[in-house]
């Protein structure tokens, strides 16, 4: 019997710059578009594709293999696949983890995500580096660069972009045991599942709210804390949220804020926020802890990040996690209030567990404002 010969489809990537990019098609095909970012991990791709705050971007996974291990229903971070494209070198058809339910490239196809790999993902990652982030477009329906810079135009930009709302839960619902003696009122921009987990695994209570609920209905659950997420988007353009954020504040409920969270606490206190060059996202970025003396190993992905300088200024926080890479604001804290946050991801699926002492805090900070 004659050997079967496999038929690859071509796909084509144009940056918002005008670089082209030729490759193979791999998933879905059609055309999609969003903003160009990259993923320095080598493992945990399932979690990352599902991760909310990624909406709206086109990821390249800049490992040189991505889909060996295949994907399982328990690795994800939200009901469904979040970006909106996917880069790579290589994607395998293959996969060696006993327990995988399926290929990674029936994954995507079923979720309807647009790949291109074949690419030279080191050069490009290169490229992003030296101008900064951009939109893009993948498509394996249109190779002329004129048809493939009109879609681009349609693509919106992430800077002054609102998504949070779009995405977060429609209607409130609850985790953990209804008995606990901690109860967490979550603000829902974004959250991921195992930030969630990392909650209730530690006693707590939940109830998620939707990203736009009152400050009436968030103390009517009565909560002892009040937890704010991670999501996409820009903070600039949350001014609903932050005025949420300054309520809970207000209300002398202790609060922690993870990324989206984090910046959003920075605007409560006056402190601006700003578009990143082509932000962090990884599983190895190192942060001090300004508090002990400590380094970590942290988990990132975000586009956006808290002004320095007027954190530095500000009489109302203190920053308490710096990044050691190039001295971006890690976290901050309240002086006279009890709220903190973080820009980085603590529960670190996928990544290193260094900092899930953080929950450890918020739930401490919780109980000493009870007694």
């Amino acid at each position: 019997m004659p050997a079967t010969q496999t038929v690859h489809t071509p796909a084509w990537l144009l940056l918002e710059d005008g670089t082209m990019f030729k490759g193979i098609s791999f998933g879905a095909k059609g055309t999609s578009g969003g903003e160009i970012c990259f993923n320095t991990g080598m493992t945990g791709y399932q979690e990352v594709f599902t991760d909310p705050s990624y909406t709206g971007q086109v990821l390249i996974m800049n490992n040189v293999y991505i889909g060996n291990y295949g994907v399982q229903d328990e690795d994800v971070e939200s009901d469904s696949v979040k970006i909106k494209g996917l880069i790579c070198k290589n994607i395998s058809d293959r996969y060696s983890r006993m327990t995988a339910d399926d290929s990674l490239e029936h994954y995507l196809v079923q979720n309807n995500i647009v790949a291109i790999h074949d690419v030279d993902t080191r050069a490009l990652v290169q490229h992003i580096r030296s101008k900064g982030a951009m939109n893009c477009i993948i498509s394996t329906e249109i190779s002329e660069p004129a048809g493939l810079k009109a879609e681009l135009e349609k693509v919106p930009d992430m800077d002054g972009l609102e998504l949070s709302s779009v995405i977060s839960t429609k209607i409130p619902y609850e985790a953990g045991n209804p008995d606990a003696a901690i109860r967490i009122a979550v603000l829902d921009f974004g959250v991921k599942r195992n930030i969630l987990n990392c909650m209730v695994e530690r006693g707590a209570y939940l109830k998620v709210f939707p990203a736009k609920t009152s400050i009436e209905e968030i103390l009517a659950f009565n909560p002892h804390g009040v937890f704010v997420s991670n999501g996409p988007g820009d903070p600039a353009s949350m001014d609903y949220a932050v005025k949420t954020v300054k309520d809970v504040i207000n209300a002398e409920k202790p609060l922690f804020g993870i990324c989206l969270g984090h910046q959003l606490l920075a605007r409560a206190n006056d402190i601006p926020t700003f578009k990143m060059h082509h932000g962090h996202r990884g599983l190895n970025h190192p942060v001090k802890n300004l508090v002990t003396g400590k380094s970590e190993i942290t988990t990132q992905n975000h586009g956006f990040g808290v002004d320095p300088e007027s954190a530095q200024k500000s009489d109302k926080v203190e920053i308490t996690h710096v990044n050691l890479n190039d001295g971006s604001i890690e976290g901050i804290r309240m002086k006279d209030k009890p709220a903190f946050s973080v820009q980085y991801h603590p529960e670190s699926t996928p990544g290193p567990h260094d900092s899930r002492y953080l929950f450890d805090e918020f739930i401490a900070l919780i109980e000493k404002n009870k007694n």
